[in-house]
């Protein structure tokens, strides 16, 4: 379980690709302080386990499902990722509940500057937007934001001065893609109301009612 807040920017050393996985190893400052093999840690806001460690670096594997639901499938040697890692029983959660699994990936259609905020607007599919609500909360890279606009085929988010000097965010241009978690809440919501539980039926059990309702007695 993670914020959304990065802790950290982080840089591929290494990737060694499978045929349908990949192993990555990503160069770090001061992030390390605490962990252990095991540990989880957010990559762009996708939930990978420590699988070797050192003193600035640390290495995971990414699997076949992984790599088609996020864009780490697009990592390069050298490229930059956004770092957190998980929440501790006793911290403050300063952005919104984020479990690091990747519903999906955006396309960045417009950059925009108004002020000391920049506005990124990201195209996504319905089965993404039907979770994302103006003014609700929605991970982009591992970034706990906040929707400001919501369209047909988009929705936009506005960066503060802080979260472009801390994350990746500010290097992102047109036409880039996006790791996307929407709210857990409404995903949560919408299998409980779709859904109802139901008593499922038995099979194989015979008793007088049964018996009964077709007319054996």
């Amino acid at each position: 379980m993670f914020t959304g807040l990065v802790e950290e920017i982080g840089e591929i050393l290494k990737i060694s690709r499978g045929r349908n996985s990949s192993k990555v190893s990503i160069k770090v400052g001061n992030l390390l302080d605490g962990v252990k093999l095991g540990d989880s840690i957010a990559v762009n806001g996708t939930c990978v386990t420590v699988v070797d460690l050192k003193k600035n670096s640390f290495t995971v594997d990414i699997m076949a499902e992984t790599l088609r639901m996020s864009s780490l499938k697009d990592l390069k040697i050298g490229s930059k990722v956004n770092l957190e890692r998980a929440l501790r029983l006793g911290d403050r959660l300063g952005g919104h509940i984020v479990s690091g699994h990747i519903d999906g990936t955006g396309k960045i259609v417009d950059v925009r500057e108004e002020d000391i905020s920049t506005w990124i607007d990201i195209e996504a599919s319905y089965d993404l937007l039907r979770y994302i609500v103006r003014k609700g909360s929605v991970t982009i890279d591992g970034v706990s934001l906040t929707v400001a606009e919501l369209n047909k085929n988009c929705f936009s988010v506005s960066l503060i001065p802080h979260t472009k000097m801390e994350t990746i965010l500010d290097y992102k241009k047109i036409g880039d893609l996006v790791n996307i978690e929407c709210d857990l809440i409404g995903k949560y919501v919408e299998k409980m109301v779709l859904n109802p539980k139901k008593e499922p039926e038995k099979s194989g059990s015979i008793d007088a009612l049964k018996l009964k309702e077709y007319g054996f007695i």
